[in-house]
C-alpha cells in the first residue's frame, strides 16, 4: 500500500504542471469559442439540435429512413451527436499546434497538451449535447437498461480514436496546410460511409458482402455508433458483432484493433516531430 501511494505521488508530481496547463488551456479555448456571442454556450445545444431537425425532416419524414426501427429519432440524434464530437475533435486537434504557435515559441512545455486541450474542449460540448439526448430519451419513452453503464466505455473508445487522428493531423498540418481542405472532404465522405442516417442492416441487405461493405462495417466510427445505439437506445440495434457472424469471429475485434493502432501511430508520429514544431511555425 505504501509503495502504491509513493508511485501515485510520483506520477502526480511528474504530471502536475501538465494537468494545470491543460486545465487553463481548456478554460481559455472554451471562453474564446463563445466570445462575442449573444447565446454563448447555448450554441453547444442549438447547433446539433438544428442539424438534427433538418436531418429528421428530410430523411425520416420525407424519405422514410428507419421505418420500423424502435426510437429511430433518438438513435439518429445520438449518432449525430457522437459524429459531431468526432468531427470537432479531429478538426480542432488538427489546428491546435498552428493556432498556439506564439505560445509554443515562447514557452517550453509538452506539446501534446495543446492537442489534448482541443479534444477535451470538444468533449465538453459532447457532454452538454448528451444532456439533450437524455431529455429526448425520456420524452420518447426509451427504456433505461443496465447496459447504459457501458456507454462511457463506448465514448472512451471514440475519444481515443479521435485523439489518435488529431495527433496525426496536427503534425501534418504544421507543414502542409492543404491537409485542412483534404480533411474536410474526407469527413464528408466518411459521414455518408457511416450508418448515421441509414441503418447498417440496409448495407448488408444489398447483395453479397463486397470489400466496400466490409470496410464500412469495420469502420471504427460505425462500430462505436452502433454499439452506442445498442447500449443506450434499444437492444434490437444490429451491431458489428452481430452482423459479422460467428464464422469470422476475428473480424469482430478489427475496429477496436484499428482504434488502438491509430492512437499508437498518432502518438509516435507526434512525438517524433514535436521538437521541430516551433521552428517549422
Amino acid at each position: 500500500m505504501k509503495k502504491l501511494k509513493q508511485l501515485w505521488n510520483k506520477i502526480r508530481d511528474r504530471y502536475r504542471y501538465s494537468m494545470i496547463l491543460l486545465r487553463e488551456l481548456v478554460k481559455t479555448d472554451f471562453k474564446l469559442r463563445y466570445q462575442g456571442s449573444m447565446l454563448g454556450m447555448m450554441w453547444s445545444v442549438l447547433k446539433p439540435l438544428m442539424l438534427f431537425a433538418v436531418m429528421y425532416m428530410v430523411f425520416v419524414r420525407f424519405l422514410r429512413f428507419g421505418a420500423g426501427i424502435p426510437h429511430y429519432a433518438v438513435s439518429l440524434l445520438l449518432a449525430q451527436t457522437l459524429w459531431s464530437f468526432f468531427q470537432e475533435a479531429t478538426s480542432q486537434g488538427m489546428h491546435a499546434i498552428v493556432g498556439r504557435g506564439d505560445l509554443l515559441r515562447k514557452i517550453n512545455f509538452p506539446r501534446y497538451i495543446v492537442v489534448i486541450s482541443a479534444t477535451v474542449s470538444a468533449f465538453i460540448n459532447l457532454a452538454i449535447s448528451l444532456v439533450v439526448v437524455l431529455i429526448f430519451m425520456i420524452v420518447n419513452g426509451v427504456e433505461f437498461r443496465p447496459s447504459l453503464l457501458l456507454f462511457p466505455f463506448v465514448v472512451l473508445e471514440l475519444y481515443v480514436f479521435a485523439l489518435g487522428i488529431a495527433f496525426i493531423l496536427a503534425t501534418m498540418y504544421v507543414q502542409f496546410r492543404d491537409i485542412g481542405h483534404i480533411w474536410d472532404v474526407v469527413m464528408q465522405v466518411w459521414f455518408y460511409a457511416t450508418p448515421i442516417i441509414y441503418p447498417i442492416s440496409q448495407v448488408i441487405s444489398m447483395g453479397k458482402l463486397t470489400l466496400a461493405k466490409l470496410m464500412m462495417m469495420l469502420n471504427p466510427v460505425a462500430q462505436i455508433i452502433q454499439d452506442a445505439r445498442y447500449v443506450v437506445v434499444t437492444p434490437q440495434t444490429e451491431t458489428i458483432w452481430s452482423l459479422v457472424g460467428s464464422s469470422t469471429p476475428l473480424f469482430k475485434i478489427v475496429p477496436i484493433v484499428i482504434t488502438i493502432i491509430v492512437f499508437a501511430i498518432g502518438v509516435m508520429v507526434f512525438r517524433r516531430h514535436e521538437k521541430t514544431f516551433a521552428e517549422d511555425l
